[in-house]
């Protein structure tokens, strides 16, 4: 997509003598209001752009030029009264339809927020590591949604459904060669081990709690508080408070003192 876009404002500056820029979620760009103004699509009540043709299932790619273009008009809001992505969010994200409290969104927490999720969301975050879309996903104009022919949208069988100890494994290299290419690459291993941390405290499964325990040496103070989180849920309380016992006194950091605090 960006290539052909650069290709078009190659065309365009050479034609028409005219500057262009090419940005595809590449820039701090305020892109889907500026695609509602045009027949695109209409910002639907989850926020994101739908698109009558496409659902919202896309990617927006912007080119920006000096040169003069008369206006196409805007899409109309189609929504009608459906609310399917506001009753289906894990984190009630919705105030309002249109409206989102991103500081409540699972994407947001997972792949923006830099430091400890909050505990009132761990619990629904569920096994998503990258990101929810839950929102999307149900949108009915999702049924006009197409598979990507794009060779680098496509899905490399061993980012599909991948074990949660796997991932929990990965090292800094291993990390950065499983994901490399991917915008998964971009959260580092801290804050995607973290994302990991939540999935296994959530699974439910005891066999998870040697791969969760391994994390409680780990350097990084956010990867041990979301280790300790994890342990929480998955072992029994007397297990879990031998675990304290052991390990509190010795603790730095006052986060994962909190963790363990409970």
């Amino acid at each position: 997509m960006k290539k052909r876009l650069k290709a078009f404002a190659r065309w365009l500056c050479e034609t028409y003598s005219e500057d262009a820029r090419v940005y595809v979620d590449t820039a701090p760009l305020l892109e889907k209001p500026l695609a509602a103004q045009t027949p695109v699509g209409w910002q639907g009540k989850h926020t994101n752009l739908v698109s009558r043709d496409y659902g919202s299932w896309l990617f927006l790619g912007e080119v920006l030029t000096t040169l003069e273009i008369p206006p196409d008009g805007a899409q109309e809001d189609h929504c009608g009264t459906c609310r399917d992505c506001l009753d289906i969010c894990p984190t009630d994200a919705f105030p309002a339809p249109y409206q989102i409290d991103a500081r409540r969104c699972i994407s947001y927490l997972t792949i923006e927020h830099k430091g400890p999720i909050a505990r009132e969301f761990r619990a629904a975050m569920g096994n998503r590591i990258f990101g929810c879309d839950d929102c999307l996903a149900v949108c009915p104009w999702n049924k006009y949604a197409q598979t990507a022919r794009e060779t680098a949208l496509q899905p490399r069988s061993e980012l599909t459904a991948p074990k949660l100890a796997t991932l929990a494994a990965l090292d800094d290299s291993a990390f950065r060669n499983m994901f490399a290419g991917t915008p998964v690459k971009r959260l580092g291993r801290t804050r995607f081990l973290r994302n990991v941390l939540i999935a296994l405290g959530n699974s439910a499964d005891s066999a998870l709690i040697p791969a969760t325990k391994s994390h409680l040496a780990d350097p990084d103070p956010l990867v041990r508080g979301m280790a300790v989180w994890a342990l929480s849920q998955l072992l029994k309380k007397n297990a879990f408070a031998a675990l304290r016992a052991r390990h509190l006194p010795g603790e730095p950091d006052a986060h994962v003192q909190e963790e363990w605090a409970g």
